[in-house]
């Protein structure tokens, strides 16, 4: 019996969205053709959200809930036509209203109008979405209506449409025009809608890239629209791990501003960092041409090859050479005779091995406007290389040190770590002691195993043994798969009497490397000294057995002794 009634219930169904339909103002139905669909993907290409968006206007700026966007590697958009456009760029996001705006690549954007009037309470609006039903309205009522930052409106609408569907919808009037889009209600179960005017006004700045909401999406930021803050965020881009949004700013920056110097040298150094040398010597080839400021372009290039040659491996681009970097810097100078361009010049020279001129000219830029603490620790550089007096280098990292801005002393951290070598060299050992603990001080990060090893060396030359001791401690700690630091650790101890630790410390050396004659050597005499010869003297063939060279004259020593 129950069958009889299944056709009648699906004409039901069938007249009453028919009746809904009718219901419908045509310019609702016409906004309806507007809405697309916006998919985004995970990294692997998975599909990880799905909602609704419009066009704003006929360059392929559109709006949407910003949630779908965030964890998002990409996204494209579907709209009525069943076109697809790729979303290439975020332009803002808010995280409280969950809104963005982003650019759409070659799209064919149908932008809809935005409502002049904004609803009020007991109006009659209408819920569009567009998905794999295609596109649906729903109409409704505004209840009331709030405004937040004195100018934006926040409706709260008659009852939820979206709690099984896209997680925004597009609110609209009457007329077609929009309003706003929906938002579920963390609170209650009506739907909620903010001003579409709000998106709009949304923009990225020279931080983009630091925004805790935009690093959460793959897809790069708008460039802003002044230029001071679009060249901050290209510097910004270069801080950055993701070389995707790197390349898209650097190549925006381009686009907007062909004729200045740094986007070409931001997307040159991207490029290197790839190994494709090739395309970055196009690119700066371009930056020439275009630039307005040449003398810019040639110091950018030559200042790229220094630094590709000097920190990079070059074998893969031959026409890359050190040679080249002083022609590109000299033509810079050439036609804007500048004391950065001249430093440039010097660096290249001490690159090339050419210490002495080097340090002529480094010792001649004291006396122009860019003298500064650098200068000084580049000339000491220039010395050591030239196996000049420590005293001479001493000097010069001395006023590289004083001329340091005492509110900016962390900058000087090389400084004191290229005296503590200078002063260790000269014999002056509490001296380096004394500059490695600056630099201890002012390093941006905690030293590594090798700067504790260092100065525990220079220490045992101080006779600061306990600081020594504790320094060698630290060493370890930081790597404690290294057995020559318990070697040295266990000697030291052997050396100022603690000799039960130098055996604890010597079998832990033993343990770490079974073939390593140093361990057998300091244990056996650690034994010895404790009175346990025997064993002292087998530990001691055992480093002989090893070649180790010190070990047989102890044991000649030792086996004769009474």
């Amino acid at each position: 019996m129950k069958t009889k009634y299944v056709p009648l219930l699906i004409i039901i169904a069938i007249l009453t969205t028919y009746a809904q339909c009718l219901a419908q103002p045509s310019s609702v139905k016409n906004a309806a053709k507007s809405v697309f669909k916006l998919t985004t993907y995970k990294e692997d290409g998975n599909v990880h959200a799905e909602t609704n968006g419009i066009f704003i206007d006929t360059e392929g700026t559109a709006i949407s809930a910003l949630t779908p966007l965030l964890g998002a590697d990409k996204a494209t958009i579907t709209d009525s036509r069943g076109h697809q456009a790729e979303v290439i760029r975020i332009a803002g996001a808010d995280e409280l209203y969950n809104m963005v705006k982003f650019k759409v690549e070659e799209a064919k954007p149908k932008p809809l109008e935005l409502a002049s009037v904004p609803a009020k309470a007991g109006d009659k609006v209408w819920i569009i979405t567009y998905g794999e039903k295609g596109t649906q309205t729903v109409e409704t009522t505004v209840n009331s209506v709030e405004t937040f930052m004195d100018k934006y409106n926040y409706y709260i609408l008659g009852h939820s449409t979206t709690a099984s569907g896209p997680m925004s919808c597009v609110l609209v009037n009457d007329n077609g025009k929009v309003l706003g889009l929906t938002k579920p209600s963390n609170t209650t179960a009506q739907t909620h809608a903010v001003d579409a005017n709000y998106a709009i006004s949304l923009s990225t700045t020279g931080f983009a890239l630091n925004d805790p909401v935009l690093s959460k999406i793959g897809i790069p930021p708008t460039l802003p629209e002044k230029q001071d803050q679009a060249l901050l965020l290209l510097i910004m881009s270069g801080q950055t791990l993701n070389p995707t949004k790197q390349q898209a700013i650097a190549t925006d920056y381009i686009a907007q501003y062909p004729a200045q110097v740094d986007g070409y040298t931001s997307l040159a150094r991207i490029q290197v960092g790839k190994n494709k040398f090739k395309e970055a010597a196009a690119t700066m080839e371009k930056a020439i041409k275009q630039a307005d400021k040449k003398d810019e372009a040639y110091a950018a290039y030559g200042k790229l090859i220094y630094d590709a040659c000097t920190y990079s491996d070059t074998t893969l681009y031959s026409p890359w050479t050190l040679d080249l970097a002083t022609s590109q810097t000299e033509k810079a100078n050439t036609i804007n005779p500048l004391p950065t361009y001249r430093h440039q010049l010097a660096q290249i020279n001490f690159a090339k091995g050419q210490y002495q001129e080097a340090y002529d000219e480094f010792t001649a830029l004291l006396t122009t406007p860019v003298r500064n603490p650098e200068l000084f620790y580049e000339a000491s550089r220039c010395k050591v290389m030239m196996n000049a007096p420590q005293t001479e280098i001493i000097a010069l990292l001395d006023s590289a040190i004083n001329t340091t801005d005492t509110l900016r002393m962390n900058e000087a951290a090389p400084y004191f770590i290229a005296r503590a070598e200078a002063h260790e060299a000269n014999g002056n050992y509490r001296e380096a002691v004394f500059d490695y603990t600056r630099y201890e001080i002012l390093a941006a990060t905690r030293p590594n195993a090798n700067f504790y090893h260092t100065r525990a060396r220079a220490e045992i030359k101080a006779r600061l043994y306990q600081q020594a001791l504790a320094d060698m401690a630290a060493t370890i700690t930081l790597a404690p798969d290294e057995p020559t630091y318990y070697a040295e650790m266990a000697s030291l101890q052997l050396r100022v009497n603690l000799t039960d630790d130098a055996i604890k410390t010597s079998n832990r050396c033993i343990e770490l490397a079974p073939d390593y004659s140093d361990g057998y050597l300091i244990l056996g005499l650690a034994q010895i000294g404790k009175g346990d010869k025997a064993a002292g003297l087998e530990n001691l063939r055992k480093a002989d057995q090893l070649g180790n060279s010190q070990a047989k004259p102890l044991i000649d020593k030792y086996s004769t002794a009474e």
